[in-house]
């Protein structure tokens, strides 16, 4: 009878996860690229349904991730060095929970093997989003959805 094996986030740090591991931890909530709005009292982040301009409102896929910081200056890319500043994703992020030392959520395609879980579960604001091409930098405050925290 052979051994079980960990799944790779169980059984390595981000740091040494390769490149197609750290990728697959993406659940495609899109959550991080809504806009955020940040307290400046006690520094709390505030998401908002009001999405990228690359972002598709539907999938929660970037439309052009190869090249997302030629047409958006301030696209964060995410890599293992930052991982003591993931506090700002969504408690639900893969990155986020590796990086805590937590497991993957039972609906995240690496565990249930459907990437529509995330969207069925509405963990996704698949359907929910505004452009930001369609309301005005001033008017977000309008559009919070949650804290951060």
């Amino acid at each position: 009878m052979a051994a079980k094996v960990e799944p790779f986030w169980k059984r390595k740090t981000l740091d040494q996860l390769d490149q197609n591991e750290w990728e697959s931890l993406c659940d495609g909530c899109g959550l991080c690229c809504l806009q955020k709005l940040e307290d400046e009292d006690d520094g709390s982040v505030y998401y908002t349904r009001v999405a990228c301009k690359l972002l598709d409102l539907d999938t929660c896929r970037c439309t052009d991730y190869s090249n997302r910081r030629k047409f958006v200056a301030d696209c964060i890319q995410l890599t293992p060095a930052q991982a003591d500043q993931f506090q700002w994703l969504p408690p639900t992020c893969a990155y986020r929970l590796v990086s805590e030392g937590k497991d993957l959520l039972l609906w995240h395609h690496l565990v249930c093997g459907d990437t529509e879980q995330v969207h069925k579960q509405k963990i996704s604001q698949a359907g929910r989003m505004l452009s930001e091409n369609s309301v005005a930098e001033e008017d977000w405050e309008d559009h919070m959805i949650f804290r951060s925290g």
